[in-house]
């Protein structure tokens, strides 16, 4: 009995203490104040402007510095299009600081969308106006694998005089690559690609010798060559067969 009593009296000695710490520290850390009014931004400004992000921050301004939430303020620039990442941090006594990493794009994606280096599919409203990065096209799901195999083209054609500008997977797995000069190459089946690709450049050095311009179309898809259409030339097979996707 006597153990409650006593514990019964510290409870209510631990009451009376803590009850007017609280209600000093609520005031201490009320939400306004030292309101944080100062925004210091650190960023490349090359594709988002400082007056995009103060727009987005200023309504998060203004709050007592304990109270400003910096993962909110986090999300808030984070959604602007071009940003990639932000990293928040306050500085006493009403300063908030924020590092903006902006997206690089590295190509289109379905014409009216970008990919950046990091791999991430981002709308803007101009992306159209990117014209001189590599054109992608492709089922959403299945972008890692159109990046991956405009590298391999990329790379099997070094050492030419072609530069690969973009490549197209169909919903039905049929590849496509286009050049700069405006040539198109239909590949056909994603799964005879790197067998057709080779088989055309194993002999494409000696068809270019013959031609002073460029090829405007090269259809792959044959059992066993492939067609080429050059500037004011028909079509012709180098080998028999018809053509298959």
């Amino acid at each position: 009995m006597r153990g409650s009593i006593r514990l019964v009296a510290w409870l209510l000695a631990i009451a009376l203490v803590v009850t007017p710490i609280v209600g000093v520290l609520s005031g201490w850390f009320a939400a306004d104040r030292w309101p944080v009014t100062q925004l210091m931004v650190q960023a490349e400004f090359k594709h988002v402007s400082a007056e995009q992000i103060r727009a987005a921050v200023l309504p998060r301004l203004g709050k007592g510095f304990f109270a400003l939430n910096l993962d909110t303020v986090q999300k808030t620039v984070a959604a602007l299009p071009w940003v990639e990442s932000v990293e928040a941090s306050k500085r006493w006594p009403d300063t908030l600081l924020l590092r903006v990493y902006e997206r690089q794009p590295f190509a289109r994606w379905n014409t009216n969308a970008l990919i950046s280096r990091e791999g991430k599919v981002f709308t803007v409203p101009d992306a159209t106006d990117y014209n001189q990065l590599p054109d992608l096209h492709g089922p959403d799901d299945h972008l890692a694998e159109v990046v991956s195999f405009f590298a391999d083209v990329q790379k099997a054609f070094t050492g030419t005089h072609l530069k690969i500008t973009g490549v197209t997977l169909t919903e039905r797995g049929s590849w496509s690559v286009a050049t700069d000069s405006g040539a198109q190459i239909v590949i056909g089946d994603r799964n005879q690609a790197g067998r057709r690709l080779q088989r055309f450049l194993d002999v494409y050095p000696q068809m270019a010798a013959g031609h002073p311009q460029s090829f405007e179309y090269a259809d792959l898809r044959y059992t066993n060559g492939f067609a080429v259409k050059w500037p004011q030339v028909t079509a012709v097979p180098t080998a028999g067969g018809t053509p298959r996707t």
